[in-house]
C-alpha cells in the first residue's frame, strides 16, 4: 500500500509495479486529487484501487463525528469523480485512530485499514536497502506494508523488494481482496 497521493517519484512507481506485475493500494488524499487528476486517473487505469486518505490529511481522533464523515465523504466525492469508483477503503492519515473513528467510518459502510509492516520510508535516514531489509524481514502471510509514494528512496527500494518476495511465494493482492 502507498499512501497521500502522487508525487514526482509516482512514475517511477508505477513503473516498478508494472515491470513485476503487483498490483497496489494507494490512499490518496483529496487535496491530492484536486491537485493532480491527472495522476489520480493513470493510476486507477493502470489497474491499481485507490482509496481514501482524507480529504485535508488532520488527525482524525481530534475531529467530531461530522466532521470526520465530512472528511470521508469529501474524498470519496473527489476521488469518483476522477476514476468512477467510489473508495470503499479508509486508512487514518498519521495512523490516528480510535473506536470514535472506526464507528464514523463503518457507519458509511467503509472499512478502516491499518498496516502491519510500516517500511518507515518517511524517515530521513532511510535508505533503499533499510527500507528493504526492514520489510522483508518482517512480511508474513496476510501482511499489509506501508510505503509512501513521495518518499526519497521508495521507488530504489521496490524492485528488490518485490523480486525477494516473490521469490519468497508471495502473492500481492489488493487489501480488498484480502477482506
Amino acid at each position: 500500500t502507498f499512501d497521500d497521493g502522487p508525487s514526482d517519484r509516482t512514475p517511477e512507481i508505477l513503473d516498478v509495479l508494472e515491470r513485476y506485475e503487483v498490483s497496489a493500494t494507494f490512499f490518496v488524499v483529496g487535496q491530492w486529487v484536486d491537485k493532480y487528476p491527472e495522476e489520480v486517473k493513470k493510476l486507477s487505469d493502470a489497474g491499481h484501487d485507490v482509496m481514501n486518505h482524507s480529504a485535508t490529511h488532520p488527525y482524525m481522533t481530534s475531529l467530531s463525528k461530522e466532521k470526520m464523515i465530512a472528511e470521508l465523504n469529501t474524498c470519496n466525492d473527489k476521488i469518483e469523480a476522477v476514476t468512477g469508483k467510489r473508495p470503499s477503503l479508509f486508512r487514518c492519515p498519521y495512523g490516528d485512530y480510535n473506536n470514535a473513528v472506526i464507528s464514523a467510518v463503518d457507519e458509511i459502510g467503509m472499512h478502516t485499514i491499518q498496516w502491519d509492516v510500516d517500511s518507515l520510508d518517511w524517515k530521513d535516514k532511510a535508505t533503499a536497502d533499510s527500507i528493504c531489509k526492514r520489510v522483508t524481514s518482517k512480511v508474513k502471510n496476510g501482511s499489509i506494508v506501508l510505503f509512501h509514494n513521495d518518499a526519497d528512496h521508495t521507488p530504489a527500494a521496490l524492485p528488490n523488494i518485490l523480486k525477494c518476495l516473490k521469490d519468497e511465494g508471495y502473492e500481492f493482492v489488493f487489501i480488498s481482496d484480502l477482506i
